[in-house]
């Protein structure tokens, strides 16, 4: 028998899933646990790994659908069935010609000539709005009423013939000219004509549309854009910037890095160095990895670092769990295995769930700061600038000033003003700042 391919839960909180992509076409061969199609949910972006071996005999849910979880997406059969189910397919494919053939009279009444004084022309109406309603918007069909137009007239150039509202605008202005031109009217019909055409004449025309290619938005980013408004409309959002002498850091990190790679197995990055100072930080300044909940707060006993990750196709939080038990090189482990995990769509749901602090690196790109987003339910995020080169006054131990050239850092601190005053984000800020130019920590 096939097997199903079943639409996973991806976490207890998830209740459906939207298929991205397929990597496997009918008839394909495909063995047990290679990638067979890609989701997208709340969560997290995945490759879900085939059930079984075999031929992919059957695509019952196409690229981009969202379903509910346990739902049958397709079924996998072994070579011997995937032959003998060809001709079910082929038969299930011809049944639509069936359906043409009993729409046909309709679509030939209606395209066809003006219909003779015997023939019943009542239904033509019904017939009618169904097919607009078919194929265009309440808003085109609105349009078309005020203005008198059968959108059987119109060619629509949406997704599968659908009528736009461009189609009935582009449509209502090319008949334009000819209403307007009645030289041959009679004086009562063109006296009656004027006052309704007078306010169209005032009535600009619609823009042209801007040259361009319009296609969906994937999944992740409408997930995006809403988490984005709707922190936005939670958090009474501040910001706060750090400038950072980083020159020692930038110092240890080039005596280090090839020597780390060699003992550990991962690369020396800078991440690990914010994080841990963060850590340090929120260790004394616990409201910072606190969050509401309604007319409560709530303070947390384990700091869990959010870390964003930029992907091609978006971006997402991968969550470093019980950061603040970990050692500078656990830090680093974490942080690569998150990275490359959220790269390669292998991140479970927990891993991006339970944050309770988030760090993102714009600075990455060459900005110099950025004012981010609080990641819902978090009450603060971190933003780390570039790291670039410039002067800065240095004074000495005896008090004297010189100017010299220092690899400088900007961070920003993003935090929700009802749970945390601006003096207290200054204070954890500036405790930042001093564990990051006072690094004394071992790297490994």
């Amino acid at each position: 028998m096939p097997t199903d391919i079943i639409m996973p839960q991806m976490g207890e909180s998830i209740v459906e899933g939207t298929i991205t992509k397929w990597l496997k076409k009918p008839g394909d061969k495909v063995q047990r646990d290679e990638p067979l199609f890609e989701i997208s949910t709340d969560k997290v972006d995945a490759e879900i790994p085939a059930p079984a071996s075999g031929v992919l005999q059957e695509i019952k849910v196409t690229e981009g659908t969202t379903v509910g979880v346990n739902t049958i997406v397709g079924t996998i059969a072994a070579d011997g069935e995937a032959v003998a189910a060809k001709p079910a397919a082929a038969a299930a494919a011809a049944a639509p010609p069936k359906e043409e053939k009993k729409s046909a009279p309709a679509t030939a009444a209606k395209d066809g000539p003006f219909p003779m004084k015997s023939e019943p022309v009542a239904a033509a109406p019904i017939a009618q709005e169904e097919d607009e309603e078919t194929r265009s918007s309440p808003l085109v069909r609105k349009i078309a009423r005020e203005h008198g137009i059968s959108l059987s007239q119109l060619s629509g150039t949406g997704l599968g013939g659908r009528i736009t509202k461009q189609d009935i605008m582009q449509f209502i202005e090319s008949k334009a000219p000819r209403v307007e031109t009645g030289a041959f009217a009679r004086p009562a019909e063109q006296s009656e004509a004027a006052p309704a055409s007078a306010p169209q004449a005032q009535k600009p025309a619609a823009p042209a549309p801007y040259p361009g290619d319009v296609v969906p938005m994937s999944n992740m980013r409408k997930l995006i854009a809403k988490h984005m408004i709707e922190s936005r409309r939670t958090s009474a959002h501040v910001h706060c910037m750090y400038e950072v002498d980083f020159t020692r850091i930038v110092n240890l990190r080039a005596k280090h890095k090839n020597g780390f790679e060699q003992r550990h197995g991962v690369r020396l990055t800078f991440m690990p160095f914010f994080v841990r100072a963060a850590i340090i930080a929120l260790q004394q300044w616990p409201i910072i990895n606190a969050n509401i909940e309604g007319d409560n707060i709530r303070y947390h006993r384990q700091i869990n670092v959010g870390i964003a990750v930029a992907l091609d196709w978006g971006l997402i939080v991968p969550v470093l769990k019980n950061a603040g038990d970990l050692n500078f090189l656990g830090l680093q482990r974490g942080i690569t295995d998150l990275g490359e995990r959220a790269r390669t769509k292998k991140l479970k749901p927990e891993d991006v769930e339970g944050s309770t602090f988030t760090i993102t690196n714009p600075g990455q790109f060459g900005a110099v700061f950025g004012l981010p987003i609080i990641n819902q339910p978090n009450s603060a995020i971190m933003g780390v600038g570039g790291i670039t080169k410039m002067p800065l006054v240095i004074t000495d131990k005896d008090g004297n000033d010189s100017i010299a050239i220092r690899s400088v850092v900007h961070l920003t601190l993003g935090y929700d003003h009802r749970l945390i005053d601006g003096a207290v984000a200054d204070q954890f800020m500036a405790q930042v700042k001093k564990n990051l130019e006072q690094w004394n920590e071992d790297v490994g």
